[in-house]
């Protein structure tokens, strides 16, 4: 008896160690892509979410393999909590920067590494694989991808280096707005507390008006240090 109950034991230690161990070894790969784009969620917090999900779901296999006799057991229930619980996780890379938004990517990876944990913990190892290689290439090459296509649209990214005085982003737009340039995107690369920031613009450029021209306006502007084009 007690051999036939650490056979089964150890065969479902087994389980759970491969399941969590690859979760997180499937959740670290997203992660590290977000790490390295310095996002507020990187490497550590998609290892833990992936692996806490896989476990979600092999303790979910666990109660309904042991107490599914007695009662009747929803196996998935512990999963579908995830799927809505992480996203009080992903609302908190999420940040208002005046009229834009960012991290809504890394928001939406937290979620699908989720899908991910819990693939990988119920055993379905070909969904959590294939899942995780369609994650990383839409963060990848389809993010390549996306930046050919804004250069086809006459949209630039311009990184400004000025000082941090009241009223010079709305300075720095009045040129924008001169050259009828339409701002899409603003972004602090530092400290939008600092003495000195370097702001992020990402405009549209009507045909009929040269970069360069725009470019010496803002150079020309008090407080600005350097206007280069990414």
């Amino acid at each position: 008896m007690n051999e036939i109950f650490f056979t089964v034991f150890n065969s479902f230690s087994l389980t759970v160690l491969i399941r969590v161990f690859l979760a997180g070894f499937l959740g670290g790969i997203i992660g590290y892509e977000r790490e390295s784009m310095n996002r507020p969620a990187g490497f550590r917090t998609h290892i833990l979410v992936c692996v806490g999900s896989a476990l979600v779901m092999c303790t979910s296999q666990f109660i309904f393999e042991k107490y599914n006799a007695f009662v009747n057991v929803d196996p998935a229930r512990l999963g579908a909590q995830v799927i809505s619980g992480i996203g009080f996780l992903g609302a908190g890379t999420i940040i208002r920067d005046g009229i834009s938004v960012r991290g809504l990517t890394t928001a939406a990876s937290l979620w699908a590494v989720s899908c991910v944990g819990i693939a990988a913990g119920i055993g379905f190892y070909q969904g959590a694989i294939v899942t995780t290689v369609v994650i990383y290439i839409t963060l990848i090459v389809l993010k390549r991808m996306e930046s050919f296509f804004t250069k086809k649209k006459r949209l630039s990214i311009l990184h400004i280096t000025t000082k941090n005085t009241p009223g010079q982003i709305g300075t720095i737009g009045l040129v924008f707005g001169k050259h009828n340039v339409g701002i899409k995107n603003i972004e602090f690369i530092n400290n939008d507390h600092d003495e000195q920031v370097v702001v992020k613009f990402l405009i549209k450029i009507p045909s009929d008006v040269k970069k360069e021209n725009i470019i010496g306006d803002l150079q020309e502007i008090k407080g600005v240090k350097e206007v280069h084009e990414e």
